[in-house]
């Protein structure tokens, strides 16, 4: 401890004879070193990069260019790259002998003009270095090669085609050539790439006979392509427009890629045609973006782009699909009369604030796609026309989009559009059948046998892996089949684009194994709601509960007709009139007509409609019909009719608690007498006894009588009331599905 501190303050000692001024000489030293070895080192390549060293373009270096163009991809290209030209008024000489030079050059040859990394300083009119001609082919300059004749025709085809409201489309249209049909020609390639224009860009109604390339370009003034024709492919990608940019009536004959742009102001296409795909993939609109008559002859892809303002697509026309998935629309989506005539895919965009699809018209192959679709019913709508738009959305599976589901009809609801409401409501509940058929009839893995799962497409080794893993855990979903060392990734891929399809084919299921009593209630809960689309829509079809209820009414009106008038042959004839049975036929056809055609008209899957009828509403009455025909009648009161009407009083009447059989009771038997077989409008009765039983509302109260009666008669009459108390009940739950009012008193507590 003694020699610790001994040398502890030795040291002490020490420092404090070290002088201060040498402690802040070596500081100084120090910091100057710092300073040359920072000054020696090279900068980071990536600053060198956006800082690239430029020089200042003269007349003579101009000239010299000129006469020794660089051959570059198989073009001659005047280069002038990492140049600062300066074209701003102060500078007038030098512009004027720029733009002159370079329309000497560039319009008697085919030369390139590549002007990548170079500054812009002042105003750039470019449409001053293209040769202007005429576009009717017998005023098209004699300096241009076949091909770029050619390419000229094209240009004239294209705009007598598409009739586009531009200035020089409509001037073809006439006759006789005039100054508005001439056009600026671009023969070479034009390169700006990472170019920066600090003036006003001037492009307009130009023709670039080669393609242009600006990526990376800055452009801090307003830019002007307006009328210009694109004959080969131009890319903006990653380009920055800082002002309004204009591309009004532009033609795009290949590609346009516009990845990841920036347009940061106000950006109009209106009445642009794109003939090959359109690319604005990630790009962003900060401003409005004016897309209206635009045409899309091919793929328009905005996958990934921000709308920071309105997008406005009205009486545009999409001949191929339109992708925006993941796109973002903080406010108006517009697509207001346009023409879909493939899908419109929106999987997992964000609607913030209102899409509006009012008078668009979609072809049979056209759909709104949604899944997964960001749309929040209480902040954001989505407008169509009523009892249209809600056709046109398509999800293919329920899991993962409920959600979006519930807020498409709850959107449509508070617009008091209830038709698209309930077709929404429709697809969900035939998603739900088509994830039920599958639960029933594809192979579940964790309760399949081993030759089942070899059946699928697995090697025995992968089958008896499954089988064992699962008796350790079972399966929660297909990706954890990796876990298997026998399971190949290509063999996954394959099984796992099989569990995603919801459809009927499916052959292969990830879940809990069902009992045979869960198997049974599920395929119960599959029937009812087979039943239920078919006959009513989910109650969200009143004409086709409708057709459905006059089917069955002119149906069994028939039946009892024929029970109750054709008796029998022998030993004495019990048969109706020739009358009576022409009006009966006549009138079932009537009454089968109208209603087939208002279920072929509302069902979406009409012969299976009428296939679930036929099984309701046939075999049981057929039966009992074949029966009691089989054994004969011989009972009392023979030529009485079975039907009894109440006699004391005609009207409309609602006849809910009504029962098919009067009571054995005297006083009823004197109330209730029997139908009168020599009338010539008896028939009626029939169809009157039918509306009772099946809709609770007749005009008389009709039952059958209680003595002498058939007990096959009484159980067809009885069966049809059973039926009829399902029917009134569907008719009910539809009712309140489809009127407004009660509608939105249900759904919006």
């Amino acid at each position: 401890m003694h020699n610790l501190f001994f040398k502890h303050r030795c040291t002490q000692r020490l420092n404090a004879k070290i002088p201060r001024k040498l402690s802040l000489r070596t500081s100084a030293l120090l910091f100057a070193f710092l300073c040359v070895l920072l000054l020696l080192l090279p900068l980071p390549t990536s600053a060198a990069q956006t800082q690239p060293e430029r020089t200042p373009l003269t007349l003579e270096l101009l000239q010299e260019r000129l006469r020794t163009p660089t051959l570059r991809e198989g073009n001659l290209t005047v280069d002038l790259q990492k140049m600062v030209i300066d074209l701003r008024p102060e500078n007038a000489s030098f512009r004027d002998a720029f733009y002159q030079l370079l329309r000497k050059e560039l319009g008697t040859k085919p030369l390139g003009l590549d002007l990548s990394y170079a500054l812009i300083l002042g105003d750039f009119v470019g449409s001053d270095l293209g040769l202007r001609t005429s576009l009717y082919a017998q005023a098209i300059a004699p300096i241009f090669t076949a091909t770029e004749k050619e390419e000229l025709e094209r240009l004239r085809f294209i705009c007598l085609e598409s009739l586009a409201n531009s200035k020089d489309c409509r001037s073809l249209l006439g006759t006789e050539p005039t100054s508005s049909s001439e056009i600026a020609v671009f023969r070479g390639v034009l390169k700006l790439v990472q170019t920066r224009f600090n003036g006003e860009m001037k492009f307009s109604n130009t023709f670039f006979l080669q393609s242009v390339d600006a990526q990376g370009a800055t452009f801090l003034q307003s830019t002007n392509w307006a009328e210009t024709r694109f004959g080969r492919p131009v890319s903006f990608s990653g380009t920055k427009f800082k002002q309004p940019i204009n591309f009004q009536g532009s033609i795009f004959f290949e590609k346009a890629n516009f990845k990841q742009t920036q347009f940061q102001e106000f950006a109009d296409f209106q009445g642009s045609i794109f003939e090959k795909i359109a690319n604005f993939n990630q790009a962003s609109f900060k401003q409005l973006a004016k897309f209206s008559s635009v045409q899309w002859q091919e793929n328009a892809d905005f996958s990934d782009v921000r709308f920071g303002n309105q997008a406005q697509f009205t009486k545009a026309n999409f001949n191929q699909f339109l992708f925006l998935t993941d796109a973002t629309f903080e406010q108006a989506l517009i697509f207001r009369e346009v023409e879909f005539n493939q899908s419109v895919n929106l999987q997992g965009a964000s609607i913030l604030n209102q899409a509006d699809f009012s008078d668009a018209r979609f072809s049979k192959e056209a759909c709104l796609s949604v899944p997964g679709l960001t749309f929040n019913s209480n902040q954001a709508k989505i407008l169509g026309n009523p009892g249209q738009i809600g056709k046109m959305f398509c999800i293919p599976t329920l899991q993962g989009n409920q959600n979006i589901l519930r807020n498409l009809g709850q959107n449509f609801r508070q617009q008091q559009q209830v038709a698209d409401a309930n077709e929404l409501e429709y697809t969900k509940q035939q998603l739900r059948l088509v994830e039920m058929s599958r639960l029933l009839t594809a192979t579940n893995i964790n309760s399949a046998s081993v030759a089942s799962l070899i059946k699928l497409g697995f090697s025995p080794t992968q089958a008896t892996a499954i089988a064992q893993r699962r008796l350790v855990k079972s399966f929660r979903n297909s990706s954890e089949l990796l876990t298997l060392a026998d399971i190949g990734l290509e063999k996954y891929t394959q099984l796992s684009v099989d569990v995603q399809r919801l459809i009927a084919s499916h052959r292969l299921i990830v879940g809990e194994s069902l009992s045979i009593g869960g198997w049974l209630l599920q395929a119960w809960s599959w029937l009812g709601l087979s039943v239920l689309l078919l006959l009513s829509g989910y109650g969200t079809n009143f004409w086709l509960v409708f057709g459905v209820g006059g089917v069955a009414i002119a149906y069994f009106g028939l039946l009892f007709w024929l029970v109750d008038r054709y008796r029998r042959l022998h030993p004495v004839a019990i048969i109706p009139t020739s009358y009576e049975t022409i009006a009966i036929l006549v009138s079932f056809s009537v009454l089968e007509f109208l209603s087939l055609l208002a279920i072929f008209r509302n069902a979406q899957q009409p012969w299976l409609t009428l296939g679930c009828l036929f099984i309701i509403l046939v075999p049981v009455p057929l039966a009992l019909l074949i029966r009691l025909y089989q054994q004969g009648r011989y009972h009392d009161l023979m030529n009485v009719s079975y039907f009894t009407e109440d006699g004391t009083f005609r009207q409309l009447r609602l006849l809910i608690g009504r029962l098919p059989v009067i009571p054995r009771n005297q006083t009823f038997r004197e109330r209730y007498m029997p139908l009168l077989s020599d009338r010539r409008w008896n028939w009626l009765n029939y169809y009157d006894f039918s509306l009772n039983n099946l809709v609770k509302l007749g005009f008389n109260d009709i039952r059958l009588r209680d003595e002498h009666l058939p007990g096959i008669i009484s159980a067809l009459a009885w069966y049809e009331w059973s039926l009829g108390v399902i029917y009134i009940t569907l008719v009910l739950w539809t009712l309140s599905r489809t009127i407004p009012g009660l509608n939105l008193l249900i759904y919006l507590k």
